[in-house]
């Protein structure tokens, strides 16, 4: 559980960094953790005029506070603090003197990866995942829905639907700029965000979008660090180590919220979900997500595609070492298709799994085993080495 790995950084290292998006529960969850604690709390929000002007001379004012467990909210807003950090921290070098909360990813904000380097820790406070969903939230509805926590738990459909909307508007009209000291124009962001979601899971190409946006390849390109910058996108990059054949090498692009994704393909429920033809796309990026959020450090994630069309969904990677090849169907009685069985003839992993929403474990041919999404994080995902 992070709490208790957080907890655990705090009581090693001089600061600890929560990284995640918007509105996913980080400033209740710093605070919860340095309540628990045995010094007392500063918590200052760096989107108030007032708590960044109190913070003019960093040095002078959080050097009052050595007794202190700092907390500094949205800390991204203020670049220049994480070099002021730094001497505080090394004058008096204790544990969990600081708690930075950060809703950009530090490699795109100027200065900050290096100016703690040996004192920080970073934890990404993910969205809501299956394995942590309350008894009355079904896994379907979590589907549809996503993890952002007001999304999730809200009354009805439309009202899940509503507070996505406010938190798109928000992140296109204002929050992005914001996070990353930029200006982006809004319509451009927004309608980026839109292709991205009705290509989503789809191999990334920059002149495609530029073109249907009117704006370069590059620029493309930097909305699109921005979006994963922000949490709101994931890159999954091809699996060509040691290859022989010609390959894709471009990444694929899958809307890191399903909430989202399906708020920008105006699907308004669960049963317009199945019946929409991005529904496969949709639930392979959800079983994808999961799949991230629970997976051992050590293990990384790949597809594998060929230009001849062999292709596997994904391809977890231990090292050099393929290790597992997995495709994902959205039916319980999947069959398993020849590029699957090629994917598995070049890569030669030592598992195969065929992950499905609600299926039993079987053996298919070959040694493929047929799981549920469950199953698989529960059982067969920690087995993995």
């Amino acid at each position: 559980m992070l709490q208790v790995d957080i907890e655990k950084a705090l009581r090693k290292v001089p600061a600890v960094a929560i990284l995640g998006p918007r509105q996913v529960g980080k400033t209740t969850m710093a605070k919860m953790i340095a309540a628990k604690g045995k010094t007392a709390m500063l918590y200052l929000d760096l989107e108030k005029s007032t708590d960044r002007n109190k913070l003019a001379d960093a040095h002078s004012y959080l050097e009052q506070y050595q007794d202190r467990c700092v907390i500094l909210d949205e800390a991204q807003l203020m670049p220049h603090l994480f070099s002021a950090l730094r001497p505080l921290i090394d004058e008096y070098r204790k544990p969990g003197r600081f708690i930075l909360l950060g809703s950009a990813s530090p490699a795109l904000v100027k200065g900050v990866s290096e100016s703690l380097a040996g004192r920080i820790r970073y934890m990404e406070l993910n969205l809501v995942n299956f394995l942590e969903l309350p008894q009355n939230i079904t896994s379907q509805k979590h589907w549809f829905r996503g993890g952002f926590p007001n999304a999730l738990t809200a009354k009805t459909d439309k009202d899940s639907q509503e507070w996505i909307s406010d938190l798109i508007s928000s992140y296109v009209e204002r929050d992005l700029n914001v996070l990353f000291g930029v200006i982006l124009s809004p319509s451009i962001i927004r309608n980026f965000w839109r292709m991205l979601a009705h290509s989503n899971g789809n191999v990334w190409n920059a002149e495609i979008f530029a073109r249907s946006l009117g704006i370069t390849a590059p620029t493309v390109l930097r909305y699109l660090d921005f979006l994963e910058g922000g949490f709101m996108v994931r890159r999954l990059f091809p699996w060509y180590v040691n290859a022989k054949k010609r390959l894709v090498k471009s990444p694929k692009v899958y809307i890191r919220d399903n909430g989202i994704l399906h708020r920008m393909l105006n699907v308004h429920s669960l049963d317009d979900l199945l019946g929409h033809p991005g529904a496969g796309a949709s639930w392979e990026g959800y079983v994808i997500e999961q799949i991230y959020q629970q997976k051992p450090a050590s293990l990384e994630l790949f597809f594998y595609r060929t230009q001849a069309g062999t292709e596997c969904d994904l391809v977890i990677v231990s090292g050099i070492k393929p290790i597992a090849c997995i495709e994902i169907k959205l039916t319980n009685a999947p069959t398993v298709s020849k590029g699957f069985y090629t994917s598995i003839a070049d890569l030669n992993p030592k598992k195969k799994f065929i992950i499905t929403p609600a299926s039993d474990d079987y053996s298919a041919k070959d040694g493929v085993i047929v799981t549920s999404l469950r199953q698989f994080l529960v059982k067969h995902l920690p087995a993995l080495k």
